[in-house]
């Protein structure tokens, strides 16, 4: 019943004889107790959580054994693709090399050299008379040469 109400007897009372229908009225009042329950602890056997920490252990292992495997398998399998990749590139490089070559084979012939300044710059082979020699005066030195390339851009 709700907190307060009143609750009417169903029957009369009766007093030596009178007969007189008087409800009783009796109250009920319904109280509510907070129980604090926040430091009541479980007693666990040492031994069920000493198995309990086995078991997390042993999980632990297998899940980092798997994550290891997994993480060599798909690395193996990136490391291969990468492989391929490579040796594509390797063989590119083998077929540019070799017509570098061969273009530089072309230029450097001297037939061809020898066509090119006849024709095209109109150069002329040297005659004797073109040629003098100089003798080298007393006490004379030879300075010493170093080629060096051209810079790259």
């Amino acid at each position: 019943m709700e907190k307060g109400k009143r609750k009417e007897a169903g029957t009369a009372m009766t007093r030596k004889g009178l007969n007189t229908k008087k409800p009783l009225v009796a109250f009920e009042f319904h109280t509510v107790k907070r129980i604090d329950n926040s430091r009541l602890v479980r007693n666990v056997a040492p031994v069920k959580m000493r198995n309990l920490y086995r078991t997390v252990a042993l999980g632990g292992m297998i899940a980092a054994c798997l994550t290891l495997y997994a993480y060599q398998h798909f690395r193996c399998i990136d490391l291969s693709f990468q492989l391929e990749g490579l040796k594509v590139q390797q063989a590119d490089a083998a077929a540019l090399n070799s017509s570098l070559n061969l273009q530089i084979a072309g230029l450097s012939d001297p037939r061809r050299i020898d066509f090119i300044a006849r024709q095209q710059l109109g150069l002329t082979e040297v005659q004797p008379a073109q040629v003098q020699e100089y003798e080298t005066p007393n006490g004379a030195e030879v300075a010493s040469v170093r080629y060096t390339r051209a810079s790259r851009p």
